[in-house]
Formats: C-alpha cells, structure tokens, sequence
C-alpha cells in the first residue's frame, strides 16, 4: 500500500503544479496537520482515495472551515485495508489555544483510549502532528515531542509512527526518516510516500 503523509506546509508539486497521474499510485492520505484545509478537499477530490488527517496547532479554522470529504481520526483508531491507525492531533501547550496539550494532559487522551486498543489489539500506524519527546523534536517547548507517543511504540511496536511539525527547513538537524526500536520514524513535513507492506 502507498500511502502520502503530508504535513505543515502545502506542497507546490501537489497544489500548484498538479497534473492528471501524480496521485494514481496513492492508496490514503494522511495529514500530520497545519495544512489549509482547502488543500485536503482538493487532495480527495483527485485523488479519489481516503484523506485521514489530525489537528496540528494552528488548525483552529477547521473549526468554522473543516475540510469537507476528509476523515478526522483524533482520539481513534481508523482501520483502512486491515491497516489499524491511530490518530493523536496538537502540540505541547505553549500558549492559549485549541490543539495544544501539556505532556500529562496527552498522557491523559491516550489513557482514555485503553478500551479502543484493547478492542482493536493495538495499531500498525500512529499519526501524530508533533513529534515524541527527544525524538527528532526541538529543544523550544512549542516543539517538545510526548513522552506518551514513545511509550505507545514501545507498547504496541507499531511499523510506522507519522508526525509533523518540526519543518524540515528550519536549519536543525531534523530528519526524514529515522528508527526507533521497531517503529520506523517519518517526519511528514511537506509531503512524503511510504510504502506499507501488509505482509509484514
């Protein structure tokens, strides 16, 4: 399954330069959030595949401007082609506002769904817009990963764990792709495609 992880900032390839066939291969789409929501309606409307997405921080005008054909997986877990995926929107909470949490307030979200991954015997793939803590995020508190999204993957040993938010222009050392024990890392910055092998 190929699947498009997209995040932070609308993709000029994508949204400005689209051209019949780019999105042929694509079987979903995941949005890590801070993306206009006029983006997402265009991405499922050519694409004619499922558009998940979370909330990133400054997603507040999803709130009067949802983006319509699209899916919406916080604080659940959506099951596409046998594929179990989590979702869990925001950032830490640096200042007043929507989608953004303190670290014991995420631990909190992620308690609350003990039932949901009882259920569903865990996830393959967590969605996320920032990242885990001391894993490709910044030393500021506006880019301070969770310490919950480390103990879900040491938990549940998911393939892949989607995030955003930490731009990958931004001068650091952030990367790509990275590992932690079985879980591979993708920062979804711009736009990425993964292949999820199902037989694995």
């Amino acid at each position: 399954m190929k699947i498009l992880a997209i995040a932070d900032e609308e993709s000029r390839y994508l949204w400005d330069f689209y051209e019949p066939g780019k999105l042929k291969d694509i079987d979903l789409i995941i949005s890590c959030g801070d993306l206009n929501p006029d983006y997402l309606m265009f991405l499922v409307t050519l694409s004619n595949v499922p558009v998940l997405y979370v909330h990133g921080n400054h997603d507040e005008k999803y709130e009067t401007k949802p983006p319509e054909g699209c899916i919406c997986i916080e604080d659940d877990i959506f099951v596409y082609k046998g594929v179990r995926i989590l979702g869990l929107g925001g950032s830490m909470r640096y200042r007043p506002g929507k989608h953004q949490y303190t670290d014991a307030q995420m631990n909190r979200r992620v308690r609350k769904l003990w039932w949901k991954l009882w259920r569903k015997k865990g996830f393959d793939i967590l969605v996320t817009h920032a990242p885990a803590y001391q894993l490709n995020d910044g030393m500021d508190l506006p880019h301070q990963g969770f310490t919950a999204f480390r103990r879900l993957m040491e938990k549940y040993k998911p393939k892949y764990f989607l995030h955003g938010h930490v731009h990958l222009n931004y001068g650091r050392q952030h990367k790509r792709y990275d590992q932690y024990e079985e879980t591979q890392v993708v920062n979804a910055f711009e736009r990425c495609v993964i292949e999820y092998d199902e037989t694995r």
